[in-house]
């Protein structure tokens, strides 16, 4: 099963084990915290994640995400966790701005 990297949350390393879940679906079944003010329904962007490698191991981009890329809140390597499901491994970081106060991050 693929898996995901997460390179600032000190090389993280979750092991899917259901590709038909999202991405911020797999975080939190493996108790990590991660941010998602809108309740993982694409209204904000608050879930976001940075793409490293694997970009073409993640879901097409769907319309909630389009129109965030549209206005510019979402860069050509960023995705949605709540929206984003994935076929293969990815490595990625949690958005400055979008991280935790009480969570350590590696940088």
């Amino acid at each position: 099963m693929p898996d995901i990297l997460i390179r600032n949350l000190n090389n993280t390393l979750l092991d899917s084990k259901d590709n038909s879940k999202t991405v911020l679906n797999i975080i939190h079944e493996n108790q990590i915290d991660w941010m998602f003010a809108c309740g993982a329904k694409g209204r904000c962007t608050t879930c976001k994640i940075i793409v490293i490698n694997g970009l073409e191991n993640i879901s097409p981009v769907n319309e909630l995400e389009q129109k965030f890329k549209d206005v510019g809140r979402l860069g050509d390597n960023e995705r949605l966790a709540c929206q984003s499901k994935i076929s293969g491994d990815i490595e990625i970081e949690v958005a400055r701005e979008n991280k935790f106060p009480h969570v350590v991050y590696s940088y």
